[in-house]
This record gives C-alpha cells, structure tokens and sequence, in this order.
C-alpha cells in the first residue's frame, strides 16, 4: 500500500523597521513564506520553500504594488520538483505591466490519461496495489522535464480599461517514459515493475500511433501572442468588483525554432459581483481554447493560455489552476471550455508581527469539458485487438461518452498585507472517473 504523508508548515515571517502597525505599506516588504516538507513513497522526500517581496514605493497605490518578486525552490529527493523565479513590475518599463518567469520544472510522474475526457477510459483498480487488477502505480504517469522562459506584457490601449497584451516564452519539454529504476532506487517493498513488465498508458498510446514518433521526446515550442482585454478590477489579488476579459492569439512559428508549428485561440472573461462591502463577493470565470490551425504537440495541449501567468503552472483541465478535486490533466482535448463559480468571504481580520491579515473562505463550483476532439484513427480499434489481442478495447476508449466534468468544494485563504495569498483547495469530483477528493495547497486566488 503506498504510504504518504506531509507537514506543512505556514509561516507569516514580517521584519519592520517600524514600531507601530501602519494601514499603508511603503517601499520594499517581506510578502511571506511557505516552506514544506512532505514523504511520497515513490517521489521520496520533499523539501524546499517559497518566499515573497513587495515593493509598494510610496504605498500611494496600496495595496497594489509596484515590483513583486517570488522565489519558489522544492525538490523530491528523486528528481521532480520545482525551481522557479518571478518578477512583476508595474513601473520597470513605464506604461507597462510586466511579468518574467524563468523555472525548471521536472516532474518525474506527470499525470496522463488520455485524450478528449471521458472518451479515455480511467481504471482506478489498475493503480492501487489492494486491487485483484493491480499492474502499476504508474499506470497513468509518464516523466516531463519543462524548462521555461516566459515574458507577458500589458498597458493601455484606450481609456483606463482597455488594454494591449503581448508576450513570448521559450520552452522545452523532455518527455519519456517513468524511470522506474530511479523510483525503486533504495526501497525493499512495493516496488514498482519495469515498463517493459507493465507498460503504462503513455506507453500503449505509442505503439497505437496515437503519440507519433516526433513528439514522443518533446521538444521546442516557442511562442509569440498578442491580445486586448477589458479590466476595471478594484484590486488585482482579490477583487471584490470589475470585469476582466481578454481575447489573444499564440502562435508557434517555425522560425522561433519550433519542432512543431501551430496557432491557439484563448477567451477568458471574470466578473466580480461585491454582496457584502469588502467581505464578502461572488465570482465567476469562463475560458474558452481552440486550436486554430496546424497540429500541436501533445504534450502541449494542456497548457491553458492567458495574458499573465499569475502561478507554477496554468494548465489542464483538472488539478488546482482549473477544476479543483478533479485529477490534473484529466480534460485533454485540442479545444475546450472551462467555468469556474466562487462565493468569497473574509470573515476573520487579524494583526500578525504588526501585519494586517485576513482568513478567506470560499465555496467553489467547477466545470470543463472538450468541445473539438483530439482526432484518433479511423482504424484505431482494429489496431488495438491487432496489438492487444487479450485486452478489452472498452476498457482504454468509449466514444461519444464525453460530457461536462464538474466538482466543488471549498478553498480556506490565509492572507497578509492583502498580496501574500495562500489557497488551500479541498475539491470532490462528481464523477469516480475523474477521481475522488482533491487536496492542494499554493498561492493566490484562481482568478
């Protein structure tokens, strides 16, 4: 049986010059830290931390702020893990609000369940070792090294709340099957088999032609994009009123050094209703994506584009950035649409080393599904009883079975000087085959 557990140690550390509270903060702040440490039996020991600075000049804008910058370092003792700096300005370049994020991010046991939703069929029983059907706790893994370098623009195009975006990243993807030697490495029980033993799904979906040659390594994709977006948000971490909506194109052409070439379409519209004067609003956001011309890599089709990155990872559909409680990736489909509903209430305010904090609860409704499939062969079944003479082909493909993903839950928000957000999402997915409960823990508000 496989044996998890984590300590998670939240810590609101703040150094001030000052000796009394002050309601408006000014220049250069400490934000915070969230250092943890965790055990998985097959990743090993997780440690590492996270830290946060604000810098909110002469705090005539707080609690905006005028340069951010975040630096988040966390290693499994057996590869995966996370190494990612940030940095936000609002006045480096003038008119401009920019974001730059440079991270490596390998992930030895990236989750992978096929394409168009539920016209991949999930087994559970095939990952848990109590199962009579048992073949691997990897089943539904494959290993994903992403290194990124990524620059997001946006200022004023007309009047206070339309505005331009543009932005271009770098990124490599290394992709291959589960280094199971490097998982069992050290262990005396629950070891896990070789992928020649029990091949996984990344795996069969190789050898059915379904991730062709050229992509099953990864590779380059590079991109460009550029958008307009109405936003009249009262304040950027938590707004309790305002629209924020934008429509961008990304492009991966060749002569970025692309593997692939390809072009997305994205659409995101959030709304903010205030119910209770500063605690307590409803929210709402919708996104629609769509491939809209060439063939992107399937590795790719996770990623959820948008105008800023605001965290680690903007990707799905299901995990902690899209549908919480739904398990990550679970929705891969080459368009799709994606609805998230918040009802947000603070209600406890509290004083911490002379720092204004807050605790924020929120009830929460999620929802996604593919609208335009990932396109299998014609022939797809006849090739599956041809290389899999003792399988059922029902239980890996059900066409037509696809339809909206949804599940709730609740999101409890510790947060300091009103920047310093820390999420921890508890989600129940309505349907066993997009899994169960969902727990995670990170930073900000989803939107």
């Amino acid at each position: 049986m496989k044996k998890s557990f984590s300590l998670l140690l939240i810590a609101f550390i703040s150094f001030s010059v000052y000796g009394q509270e002050k309601k408006v903060k000014t220049g250069w702040k400490f934000g915070g830290a969230l250092p943890a440490i965790a055990f998985d039996s097959d990743l090993g020991f997780q440690y590492g931390a996270l830290v946060e600075f604000f810098n909110y000049g002469d705090g005539s804008t707080y609690p905006d702020y005028f340069d951010h910058t975040y630096t988040e370092v966390s290693h499994f003792t057996k590869g995966s893990g996370i190494y990612r700096l940030m940095y936000e300005s609002n006045h480096l370049i003038p008119g401009v609000h920019l974001t730059s994020d440079l991270s490596y991010l390998p992930d030895q046991a990236n989750h992978f369940y096929g394409y168009n939703g539920y016209e991949s069929v999930f087994v559970k029983d095939w990952m848990d070792e109590e199962s009579t059907d048992y073949r691997t706790r990897m089943f539904y893994r494959n290993q994903r090294n992403q290194f990124r370098f990524k620059n997001d623009f946006q200022g004023k195009l007309s009047g206070e709340h339309i505005k331009w975006s543009a932005g271009f990243a770098f990124q490599n993807f290394k992709i291959s099957s589960v280094d199971i030697d490097k998982l069992n490495k050290g262990k005396e029980e629950n070891l896990l088999p070789s992928v020649t033993d029990e091949p996984g799904l990344f795996e069969h979906y190789q050898e059915l032609g379904l991730i062709s040659e050229n992509e099953a390594n990864g590779g380059w994709v590079n991109t460009v994009k550029a958008g307009v977006a109405w936003d009249s948000r009262d304040n950027r971490p938590n707004p309790m009123k305002g629209i924020w909506t934008e429509l961008g194109i990304e492009i991966a052409p060749s002569f970025l050094g692309n593997d692939w070439g390809f072009s997305k379409l994205y659409f995101t519209h959030r709304q903010y209703f205030t119910l209770i004067e500063n605690d307590l609003s409803l929210v709402y956001r919708l996104g629609y994506q769509t491939t809209l011309s060439g063939t992107s890599p399937f590795f790719y089709q996770s990623q959820v584009i948008t105008s800023m990155l605001t965290g680690e990872t903007n990707e799905g559909l299901g995990g902690s950035s899209t549908l919480r409680g739904i398990m990550r990736n679970r929705v891969i489909g080459d368009a799709f649409v994606l609805g998230n509903v918040e009802l947000r209430w603070k209600p406890v305010y509290f004083t911490i080393f002379k720092q204004d904090c807050y605790l924020g609860l929120n009830l929460f409704y999620d929802f996604g599904r593919v609208t335009k499939n990932i396109k299998l062969p014609a022939n797809l079944q006849t090739t599956f009883s041809s290389e899999y003479p003792g399988e059922f082909y029902s239980d890996y493909f059900n066409a037509g079975e696809e339809k909206l993903h949804q599940s709730a839950g609740i999101s409890i928000m510790p947060v300091m000087n009103q920047n310093f957000v820390i999420a921890v999402d508890i989600g129940k997915a309505f349907n066993k085959q997009d899994g169960n409960i969902g727990v995670a823990i990170g930073l900000n508000y989803l939107f």
